[in-house]
């Protein structure tokens, strides 16, 4: 087996592990390239039926259109089940109360949505498609993660999990995210979207778009985002290469217009890939905060 083939064959069987262990479990779809791979992975472990996970995406409203269009062609190909989670509907109600300024975001504002959508609809497994080597709190997650009645992880506190043994016991009230491509790098990811010729959102390929330059970081100039009085909208082709929200999403300057083309750029990088959110650099620990507070 090549090792693509022996990482497609791990993360089937978590997924099968999933099916087998819990009542509810769901697959967190952002339309970006790890959730589309996950959602691809679930599709083989089950065919010729269909996926028995709904898709569920937490909609921050400050998507990039590319993205929506993506996310509701593959929900229709593939005859999935659709959950959106709205985070001006949180923030409408008052569950969160949105940021203002220049930096203003509403990725952080996810937590809240996500977990009240997870309740809502008593989720008890939710997968994602978070890999090891994106950052370094995401390195220390089991493929089975553990939350509390509170969404919340602790990261000192996880089980064990020897010769593929997977624990999913939990109390009433509690669930697990579970994360099939843990073992996975981004060249694995873009490397397996080549041999598989997955269709992917075309904002991952070189593009024209409005951006401007802010610390360090190339950004979009969509209706969402305020720009600085110093700050100019240019023209530039750039792509994705990470894909979250618009106000943390930075671009790449690029020439890549094919997974091929990708996989050269990437070998050649010493950026890593989370490099480009921005949400990542409002302090030292910013995701970790995040995942014990109960983001993805």
């Amino acid at each position: 087996m090549t090792h693509l083939q022996e990482l497609e064959a791990e993360s089937i069987y978590v997924l099968r592990e999933v099916a087998a262990q819990f009542e509810r479990p769901a697959i967190l779809f952002s339309g970006g390239k790890d959730s589309i791979v996950v959602t691809h992975l679930a599709h083989k472990a089950f065919y010729p039926a269909r996926i028995p996970f709904p898709l569920v995406h937490i909609d921050t409203g400050h998507n990039f259109t590319e993205t929506i269009d993506y996310r509701d062609a593959l929900v229709e190909k593939l005859g999935a089940r659709m959950i959106v989670g709205s985070v001006q509907d949180s923030i409408d109600t008052g569950r969160v109360r949105e940021e203002t300024g220049f930096n203003a975001s509403r990725n952080r504002l996810q937590t809240t949505t996500l977990l009240d959508t997870i309740e809502k609809h008593r989720f008890d497994a939710a997968i994602g498609g978070a890999r090891r080597d994106e950052e370094k709190a995401r390195a220390k997650e089991r493929f089975f993660s553990h939350r509390d009645e509170f969404g919340q992880w602790d990261p000192r506190n996880q089980r064990p999990e020897l010769w593929d043994v997977y624990n999913g016991h939990k109390q009433p009230g509690e669930h697990f995210r579970v994360f099939p491509i843990s073992n996975w790098t981004e060249m694995d990811v873009w490397q397996y979207i080549l041999n598989e010729r997955i269709e992917m959102p075309s904002i991952y390929f070189t593009h024209s778009r409005r951006v401007f330059f802010r610390d360090g970081q190339w950004l979009a100039a969509e209706p969402c985002m305020k720009l600085k009085p110093d700050e100019t909208v240019e023209i530039r082709e750039v792509r994705c290469r990470t894909i979250g929200d618009i106000s943390c999403t930075g671009l790449t300057l690029s020439r890549a217009q094919s997974p091929e083309e990708i996989i050269e750029e990437i070998a050649a990088s010493r950026v890593t890939e989370r490099g480009s959110r921005t949400d990542d650099r409002r302090s030292e620990t910013a995701m970790e905060e995040r995942k014990i507070a109960g983001y993805f």
